[in-house]
């Protein structure tokens, strides 16, 4: 018998990396964030990718929210967090990052998306603790 691994989110996933990768031809690396953010809101209007963007994220202790919050660059879906970077190398507390997005939502998939380098790279981080 076969064991066949699924893609979590398969196709929505293709069409953000698609966007995101059409940026990255179109601009190539070396821009602020703020530039990819801007085209990327374009692109996914094109794409008919539903997103919000700049979303604030509660975050609670001990049940009780807190005045602070975290900001993700996007939702996709209304169940993809995408993080957009644009830096040389990726440091590992931009997954933690990601994973506290994860946490803080309840969501399934975070996406880090790095414009800063000459191919656009993009490594998917799955919420283990919110697995179905």
């Amino acid at each position: 018998m076969e064991s066949k691994t699924e893609i979590l989110y398969k196709e929505e996933s293709y069409k953000i990396i698609g966007a995101c990768m059409k940026v990255h031809r179109e601009l190539g690396s070396g821009f602020l964030e703020a530039v990819y953010d801007e085209a990327l809101k374009k692109e996914f209007m094109k794409s008919e990718i539903p997103f919000k963007s700049q979303v604030k994220l509660k975050v609670f202790y001990e049940g009780e929210q807190l005045k602070k919050y975290y900001i993700a660059d996007f939702i996709c879906y209304d169940k993809i967090i995408l993080e957009i970077k644009s830096v040389n190398q990726v440091p590992v507390v931009f997954y933690a990052q990601i994973k506290n997005y994860l946490t803080a939502t309840k969501k399934e998939l975070g996406m880090l998306i790095n414009f800063g380098q000459s191919s656009l790279t993009y490594k998917r981080i799955i919420n283990s603790n919110n697995l179905r």
